[in-house]
């Protein structure tokens, strides 16, 4: 079973189109056909018609489950680097990897997971790196999301491998996601990574 996860801004579903070639190339990579998505108009509550909703569909050859959440960002200060080698190539309803990983953050509020001495992701993000006035993103991502490709297409951020020994070289880590853009994602001192 598969997950997809959208934001929908008053109304509006975002990147949709990033959205449906994620889920083609997953159904395709497992052997099926992705199934077409509802009219999320058709189907969003009213009292969810402005701000920004979480639209959280499961699936596999067909749409096993639709919600629409009011998106409550998660308070993050500080991260713990951990070492692991989740397979999450693709998303996952079942996160039970990431989720063993989750239970090391000790007194963090999130994880930040290394392979092979390189930067990878959060548990629930993909991650930017800041130096100065640039962006740069892990080469060696768990998950290429979908605002990571946008901002990448955008030149907005640029790709290189991290090594978790060099992130003292960088201001801040930034979180992004669906939910998350560059401008209210949150940003993390590297200071309050603890190793």
């Amino acid at each position: 079973m598969f997950l997809e996860s959208i934001c929908i801004i008053n109304g509006q579903p975002q990147n949709m189109e990033a959205h449906l070639t994620r889920m083609r190339l997953t159904a395709a990579q497992h052997g099926f056909t992705a199934p077409d998505l509802p009219d999320p108009l058709l189907l969003l509550p009213d009292h969810l018609n402005s701000g920004k909703v979480k639209w959280r569909i499961e699936y596999d050859e067909k749409i096993v489950s639709v919600e629409f959440l009011p998106y409550q960002p998660k308070v993050i200060h500080a991260l713990r680097l951990v070492r692991g080698n989740p397979d999450y190539a693709f998303k996952y309803a079942d996160r039970g990897a990431l989720e063993k990983l989750l239970k090391l953050k000790s007194s963090c509020d999130e994880i930040l997971i290394v392979r092979n001495g390189l930067i990878t992701d959060t548990s629930f993000s993909n991650v930017l790196l800041q130096q100065g006035d640039r962006f740069f993103t892990p080469a060696t991502f768990l998950l290429n999301g979908t605002r990571r490709q946008q901002l990448l297409r955008e030149g907005i951020i640029t790709e290189k491998e991290i090594p978790a020994a060099e992130l003292q070289n960088y201001d801040y880590i930034l979180l992004i996601n669906a939910m998350l853009d560059i401008n209210n994602a949150p940003r993390i001192p590297i200071s309050n990574i603890c190793g």
